[in-house]
């Protein structure tokens, strides 16, 4: 046992894993002696029951081309792993061929052990994802990978969807204009250029202050008779969206869906790169979860969107079985299940005809923070702007038939109705502006712990539809407000922080109780400490962020939460998610039940009981740390 342990200190990336977590690593390692030239691997064909790590003696690896030479050869020798790219990013099948040479001693480790410390130690994750980022950009290498058979409906993309950096992507140069520029010339321009899109400078022409496509033309120009000779200023749409040359591919591709852009600009050193288009972005990743999305935003019918609902199981099974992290799983279902609301909101209003008021329809709770699993209910209220005394009950009444409506739709689609009435069809979360403040001061300055209780989801508010700038007033509101003594408040925000005792026993045992016939732990519940106290921090230093992921960067960022803390907290939380939403997953596709929250542990491995406790005591400790700095109020 010790001669394991020494070796595991040795292996990358295992020296970063916890002492107490090397040691039950140590204890499930089998021996395996391989003979001389022996195959162990064939690429594209072997399915990996775990990883390799070389004791002594050493594996040849390569690629087999189309003429059976070897390409690419690398050697694996002691205190090396192989394999963890493979069960991660390949579906389990072996990148390489492998041939072992004489004396070869390995230690083996399942995938399912191999799995749990990649869901539970993001730094030891992110080893492989990076070692993978690095070798699919050496074009020889990417061209001779072999994925494998695909099934069916596989909605993931190639691997490197979430390994790629916009940087590597090909982008079209950024074609710009002044916009004085008359309208006739710069649809020339774009006929010369072959280009569906051209950008139009601010009046300083420095900066991007909007762009025009060939659909402006017709839809601006064209169909409503507009004079082509005025300056295309008059007929830009704005804003333009951007991403850094660092994000990965499919950041890029859910800020397009989010934010309905058809075209993104890439930064770099404080330039643009270029541009690229969505449809050319998807273009490029097959069968994507992107795609679906699309496909999504084409359905015409209810039924049509309750079954592309009924298949995010399948997806959010197939990207967390790859090895995607939890986080990004989170915003697929998340830009889902906006897409879809979109939809039918959209639907409603071309139904009913147009508001007699600006309003903004946003989400709260999970779907505020964009941490959607698949057990979802409705979470959603509307805010309208102020009207005069006589068209207040009008305006009231569209907006309570338009609530209903919306919410009626989304229960059909397969969004359940909320229990606690947190639904814009409540007459109590359908209201003006004013009305909102008030709320929020009743909430701020009349405190009590059923309330904090009760409306902390209204604390995790995201836009969703409509006039984003009535939203923004009620934040700065907000922002004013918070700088005043609230100590009433944030005591009671703490107090609820610490209503979940994480379930360890004194004897460091799991505590557990009876559903049915089985003992289980509450994985929503063991995770609602981490939101609410990093709600609690977020509030008490006005960080308005609402998902609890961006939250704990942004008070890291103000010195409230050190690195560790940060890391602890943050892979506390994308673990548990992991864990919570592959147990959904698999009860919707293989049980055909309904989703719970409900785990049993006595079906985790050694490593996920181990990395469980761990959390649970992360939990403890911080939530020590809300009393201590809440110690005035409490």
């Amino acid at each position: 046992m010790t001669d394991r342990l020494a070796f595991l200190r040795t292996v990358e990336p295992f020296h970063l894993l916890p002492p107490e977590v090397l040691e039950e690593v140590a204890a499930l390692l089998q021996e395996v002696t391989h003979p001389r030239e022996a195959l162990i691997y064939r690429q594209g064909e072997t399915k990996l029951r775990g990883v390799d790590l070389i004791i002594e003696g050493a594996y040849d690896t390569f690629f087999y081309d189309g003429q059976r030479q070897r390409r690419l050869p690398e050697v694996y020798g002691p205190g090396e792993c192989y394999g963890g790219v493979s069960v991660l990013l390949n579906k389990k099948r072996s990148l390489r061929t492998v041939q072992a040479r004489a004396g070869t001693r390995v230690y083996f480790l399942h995938r399912n052990d191999f799995r749990s410390l990649c869901l539970g130690y993001d730094s030891f994750f992110q080893y492989f994802t990076n070692r993978y980022g690095k070798l699919m950009l050496d074009d020889e290498y990417a061209q001779l990978v072999h994925p494998g058979p695909q099934a069916p409906q596989n909605f993931i993309a190639a691997d490197e969807l979430y390994s790629r950096r916009m940087g590597t992507v090909e982008l079209r140069p950024v074609q710009a204009c002044p916009g004085s520029t008359p309208t006739y010339e710069v649809a020339r321009l774009m006929a010369k250029a072959r280009s569906s899109c051209y950008f139009v400078l601010d009046e300083a022409g420095k900066d991007v202050a909007g762009y025009v496509t060939d659909i402006t033309l017709r839809d601006k120009v064209v169909a409503d008779l507009g004079d082509a000779r005025l300056p295309i200023s008059t007929y830009i749409d704005s804003p333009t969206r951007s991403v850094s040359s660092e994000a990965f591919v499919y950041e890029a591709l859910l800020l397009m869906f989010r934010t309905k852009t058809r075209y993104l600009l890439v930064e770099q050193d404080g330039g643009y790169l270029g541009f690229i288009s969505r449809n050319k972005l998807l273009a490029e990743q097959a069968q994507s979860p992107f795609l679906f999305i699309q496909g999504v935003k084409q359905a015409v019918s209810l039924r049509e969107l309750r079954r592309n609902w009924q298949k995010v199981p399948d997806i959010v099974f197939q990207l967390l079985d790859r090895g995607v992290k939890p986080e990004i799983v989170n915003q697929v279902i998340t830009t889902v299940a906006d897409t879809i609301a979109l939809k039918v909101i959209e639907d409603v209003i071309r139904e009913m005809g147009p508001p007699p008021a600006k309003f903004v329809f946003i989400v709260l709770g999970s779907e505020g923070r964009q941490e959607q699993t698949l057990l979802t209910d409705q979470d959603n209220a509307i805010i309208y702007e102020d009207k005069a005394n006589e068209h207040r009950e009008e305006v009231r009444d569209y907006f309570l038939r338009f609530a209903t409506e919306v919410s009626d739709r989304l229960n059909e689609i397969g969004f359940s109705f909320c229990d606690g009435g947190f639904m814009a069809k409540n007459p109590k979360w359908t209201h003006s502006l004013s009305h909102w403040k008030r709320n929020y001061l009743e909430w701020l300055r009349e405190s009590n712990p059923e309330n904090v209780m009760r409306f902390a989801a209204f604390f995790d508010v995201r836009y969703l539809y409509g006039e984003a700038d009535i939203l923004d007033e009620l934040r700065d509101f907000l922002d004013v407000e918070l700088q005043k003594p609230l100590d009433r408040f944030l005591h009671y925000m703490a107090i609820n922080a610490l209503q979940y005792e994480p379930p360890l026993t004194f004897f460091n045992n799991i505590r557990t109780f009876a559903v049915g016939d089985q003992q289980v732990i509450n994985l929503k519940k063991i995770m609602s400490p981490i939101v609410d106290l990093v709600r609690v921090f977020s509030l008490q230093h006005r960080v308005f962020a609402t998902n609890t992921g961006q939250r704990l960067a942004a008070l890291r960022q103000l010195g409230v939460f050190s690195e560790k803390d940060y890391q602890e907290l943050l892979q506390s939380y994308y673990y548990l998610m992991g864990m919570r939403l592959k147990k959904q997953s698999v009860q919707m596709m293989q049980d055909k039940m309904q989703p719970d929250n409900y785990l049993d542990p006595k079906k985790l491995t050694k490593v996920e009981r181990v990395t469980l406790k761990e959390i649970f005591k992360v939990i403890s400790d911080f939530q020590v740390k809300i009393k201590v700095n809440f110690a005035k109020q409490l």
